[in-house]
Formats: C-alpha cells, sequence, structure tokens
C-alpha cells in the first residue's frame, strides 16, 4: 500500500510535472504479466520512468533487477529500494549455484513477476548506448516464450547523470518498441536485443525529439 500512495503522490506527479515525461509507444506493452523489458541506462531515473509507465494496480507485479552490492550496501538503502520500488537485487561476483543470477530472476517471472532489466550493467557517462552483455540471453533460453520489449530512454542522464544525486528539469522520453525476433546463438540474441534498442533509439531521433 505505502508503495501504490508513494508513485500515486510522488514519483507519478514528479515524472509528468518536474521532468516532462512522454511516453512513445504504449501499445507495444503486453497486456498480461510476465515480460521483460530490456533498455539502455544512463541515470537512476531510468527505473522511475519506466515503473511510472504502469498502472499503480500493476506495480506489485513488475521488478526492476539491480545489482546487490550497490542497493544492498546499507539497511537503510535496502529497505527503501526493496518497499519502494520492489527491485530483485542479483549479485555481481562471487557468484555460485546459491545464488545464480539467471535462476534468480527465473524465479521471480515463474512466480508471475515482469522484469526490468538493464543489459548494459551500468550507467553510461555519456549518454551513448554501451554493448549488452549475455546474461540476457541465458535468461531469455530458460523461458523462450517469455515477451522482451525493447525500450529507449531518452535524456534521463542530463535530467540525472551518473554520480548527481538531484535532478534538474529537462524533457525526458521514452520510446517502447515491439518485442524482436529472438533466435539463434546466445550472441546473435544479445545483438538483436541491443539493435532493437539502437534502433529505437534512431527513430526518436528522427521522429520524435523536439
Amino acid at each position: 500500500m505505502f508503495q501504490k500512495l508513494f508513485f500515486l503522490l510522488v514519483v507519478k506527479p514528479f515524472m509528468k510535472i518536474f521532468i516532462g515525461l512522454r511516453v512513445y509507444g504504449r501499445q507495444n506493452l503486453p497486456n498480461s504479466h510476465p515480460f521483460i523489458i530490456v533498455a539502455n541506462h544512463s541515470s537512476h531515473l531510468d527505473t522511475l520512468s519506466l515503473l511510472s509507465v504502469f498502472p499503480i494496480k500493476d506495480l506489485s507485479k513488475i521488478q526492476p533487477v539491480a545489482a546487490g552490492d550497490y542497493f544492498d550496501r546499507n539497511k537503510a538503502l535496502s529497505f527503501l529500494t526493496h518497499h519502494l520500488f520492489n527491485i530483485l537485487t542479483i549479485p555481481r561476483s562471487g557468484i555460485n549455484r546459491e545464488n545464480n543470477p539467471v535462476d534468480i530472476m527465473k524465479k521471480a517471472i515463474d512466480e508471475g513477476k515482469s522484469l526490468i532489466i538493464f543489459p548494459e550493467g551500468t550507467r553510461s557517462l555519456t549518454g551513448e548506448i554501451g554493448h549488452f552483455r549475455r546474461g540476457i540471453a541465458h535468461l531469455i533460453m530458460e523461458i523462450p516464450s517469455l515477451k522482451v520489449i525493447p525500450v529507449f530512454l531518452a535524456n534521463m542522464g542530463r535530467s540525472l547523470p551518473k554520480g548527481e544525486y538531484l535532478p534538474i528539469p529537462f524533457f525526458c522520453e521514452i520510446v517502447i518498441g515491439e518485442p524482436p525476433l529472438l533466435q539463434g546463438e546466445k550472441s546473435e540474441m544479445v545483438q538483436a536485443l541491443e539493435n532493437s534498442v539502437r534502433g529505437l533509439k534512431q527513430s526518436y531521433e528522427q521522429y520524435y525529439r523536439e
């Protein structure tokens, strides 16, 4: 309940009024859970903006995937991010059979959760899209029927760059694409996803950017 009130009274008004968030391609979001959103990453606003796209009633069904060593580094941060944003933390080091990131994500999907994943693995300092890591392909191969939705996030890093803690007003936009055909080897799947997000960036620059 607290999460829903927080998004209704704080996050959604903040994203709409202060950030001026605009969303294109909303019709490409599936009508039912679970699914995966794959997006570029340049700011902590990325997660907020994506969560704000969904109806309040769906928030409990969506989990942004995040690095455990960052968001679980102290109890206060861990409590806030898990309870307000419903994040799913995974390890980036010391991985073994007991804490395998793919198994953790698959378990969440099996429970009906949709995931938000940033395959670059870190926030971009330049706004350019980095190469996607192969972990996403391992998950897709485990659940090949799952829809994977590519998303391009524009200008989030200008409003709240990496290393900053106070956002500045800046029009930010989201472009949601259709799920690409994912087949072949893992490297081919990853490249197809990366190409999809890069294609959305090109579409944004050509048709949407003012």
